[in-house]
């Protein structure tokens, strides 16, 4: 098993690509804390430890600095080390500039990239502590390289986590620590069940491979990324994207 005695935080975990990620990571032999905002984590921590694996379930506001305090405090104090962060938790809502609140603005970038930084730099505090390195991977995305009209608040924030990544990933590298982020495509997620069937081609035609990605395959690259397989990878990012980003 790639992650035989590790233990990872995903944020984001309760539904969709965190969710699909804390079961494979349990899969493949690493103690999983669930954090996410809705209390459904717990059902999903509860379902992994009906499988037989480690799992444990804590409830997290991202953009809440203590929360992620308490969050890295308890994985450690639950199974001792951190060894693995996924930072996905995330919201899509968004707008054209001339039609975006502050408000919306404000809350788009709180989560989706001052909630990765206060994720990433407890966990570099409680890594560096150990000395023995450690793997952070990043929930960036396809609008973190390639804008989309509309598309105002989520691609300025992700396009933030790609270069908090590269800064990351130069800047801890000779302590043992990889820093990555992985940039999904469009995905079956809860989100695509609620937009209208025509909404929903628009999206599969923008990928050259002719359909939605799945959340376990986004899973299965941030696994390759959180493992020994990706050993020299740091600072970089990784498209899962059906080709959308080389057309």
């Amino acid at each position: 098993m790639k992650l035989s005695g590790k233990t990872a935080v995903i944020t984001g975990a309760a539904g969709g690509i965190g969710q699909a990620t804390a079961r494979l990571f349990a899969q493949e032999g690493a103690s999983v804390v669930i954090a996410d905002f809705s209390e459904a984590g717990q059902e999903v921590a509860n379902r992994l430890k009906e499988d037989g694996y480690q799992a444990i379930y804590e409830k997290v506001d991202v953009k809440v600095e203590e929360d992620i305090q308490k969050l890295i405090e308890r994985t450690v104090q639950t199974y001792g080390k951190l060894d693995i962060l996924f930072a996905n938790a995330a919201v899509t809502n968004d707008d054209p500039a001339d039609e975006l609140s502050l408000e919306k603005w404000r809350r788009t970038l709180d989560v989706n990239l001052t909630g990765v930084f206060l994720a990433d730099k407890y966990a570099l505090i409680q890594m560096l502590k150990q000395g023995t390195g450690g793997v952070i991977v990043n929930g960036a995305s396809i609008h973190g390289h390639a804008a989309k009209a509309g598309v105002t608040a989520y691609g300025s924030a992700k396009a933030g986590v790609v270069m908090l990544t590269q800064t990351l990933g130069i800047q801890y590298a000779n302590k043992g620590i990889r820093v990555n982020a992985v940039c999904p495509g469009y995905i079956e997620t809860p989100l695509m069940k609620v937009l209208p069937s025509e909404e929903v081609q628009k999206l599969i035609d923008l990928q050259p491979i002719g359909r939605l990605g799945r959340p376990e395959e986004i899973a299965k690259a941030v696994l390759f990324l959180a493992s020994d397989d990706a050993s020299f990878i740091t600072g970089t990012s990784l498209m899962v994207d059906g080709g959308y980003t080389a057309r």
